[in-house]
């Protein structure tokens, strides 16, 4: 997930890491074991910390499969894995006027509000003129 939101191809990380891209897919797929120095250099290219990738919204243990993700699944990081919710964000990431920031946040929580309470608003994909990807 930390790759996408960055925008940065499996590619482009294998090339980064001294790895072939399917070798990058097994490692997000969790087919194949990663060792210390590689998910250090995995952070480093992603800008994060190695306790990034150990991070979970719930207390339940991990497991040699990975944490159950049928059930408890937070929402926010279930749209983050959507091409919509990755769209959004990086769309959101290039305004960089906060008061601007903070007016979308307020429109979008009140677009939410109305709907939660049943008013249908006016607006369909077919009023937006530029796509979401853009």
């Amino acid at each position: 997930m930390r790759r996408q939101l960055l925008g940065m191809s499996q590619e482009r990380l294998a090339e980064q890491i001294g790895v072939t891209f399917q070798q990058v897919q097994k490692y997000e797929k969790g087919i194949n074991r990663i060792g210390a120095s590689r998910l250090q250099r995995i952070a480093d290219v992603l800008h994060t910390s190695v306790s990034f990738f150990f991070e979970q919204e719930n207390s339940e243990p991990l497991t040699l499969q990975g944490p159950d993700l049928s059930a408890n699944t937070d929402p926010v990081a279930e749209f983050l894995r959507t091409k919509e919710g990755l769209a959004l964000n990086r769309a959101f990431l290039k305004i960089a006027d906060r008061n601007i920031r903070e007016t979308v946040i307020a429109l979008v929580k009140a677009m939410a509000q109305a709907e939660s309470r049943g008013v249908t608003l006016g607006a369909s994909v077919a009023d937006i003129t530029l796509p979401l990807g853009e």
